[in-house]
């Protein structure tokens, strides 16, 4: 019978592995992202179609990674809310899918698609980095700390207002299929406001619950 040694890989360092890997991946994807959308709007303009010739198909299927964060949240391997985890991965899978990819003649030329884009991959490049800093065990950066929980406060407005015109313009192309998806736009239109208010007063919480965390490590330090 052999006895375990120092070698031995446990299910929890299976799991960190896994989401190293995830949250390395993705903060790559969402680098790519913004990489394109900085490249073409620069070279062609906000407005000309490139952005969103370049990037729709990568984003569309960068973002549809984020369905295993829905998975990794139902099975407890991270401590996210479920209920927050769907609602903001379900409103990003809507634009990207339900909007930007059937609906490219109110997509394509607008800035709002591009400040959309960049408000999301900023953010994820930001977040997934600083769980790639946290489960790699050497400790997250202050300023990556600062960087992810202080950014939102414009990024986050900035994004769901790009969302919203986004939605709004596409209203009447989904009409024209079938009035019960415009109508369907609209309801969901109405539920940014209550989904607002929910993610980010989410936000406000971690970011408190952060602060307060590094207020009593320096306080202790100073001891």
């Amino acid at each position: 019978m052999s006895t375990p040694t120092h070698h031995d890989i446990t299910p929890a360092d299976l799991k960190r592995q896994y989401l190293l890997s995830y949250n390395a991946i993705s903060a790559a994807l969402w680098f790519g992202v913004l990489g394109r959308v900085v490249m073409f709007g620069l070279h062609s303009g906000l407005q000309s179609g490139e952005v969103y010739e370049q990037s729709e198909r990568f984003t569309r299927l960068s973002q549809s990674l984020a369905l295993l964060e829905v998975v990794h949240s139902a099975v407890g391997f991270v401590r996210a809310p479920l209920f927050t985890t769907v609602t903001q991965v379900a409103s990003r899978l809507l634009l990207v899918w339900g909007i930007a990819y059937n609906f490219p003649q109110t997509t394509k030329h607008s800035p709002a698609y591009s400040s959309m884009l960049i408000a999301w991959s900023v953010t994820e490049l930001i977040r997934y980095s600083y769980f790639v800093f946290l489960l790699g065990g050497k400790g997250v950066p202050k300023l990556w700390t600062w960087l992810r929980y202080n950014t939102f406060f414009v990024l986050y407005p900035l994004g769901v207002a790009s969302e919203c015109w986004l939605i709004y313009r596409a209203i009447p192309p989904a009409s024209k299929l079938d009035e019960r998806f415009g109508y369907g736009l609209w309801a969901i239109l109405a539920t940014y406001v209550p989904g607002f208010y929910t993610l980010f007063t989410h936000m406000l919480r971690q970011r408190s619950k952060v602060l307060r965390a590094a207020k009593a490590e320096k306080g202790k330090k100073a001891q």
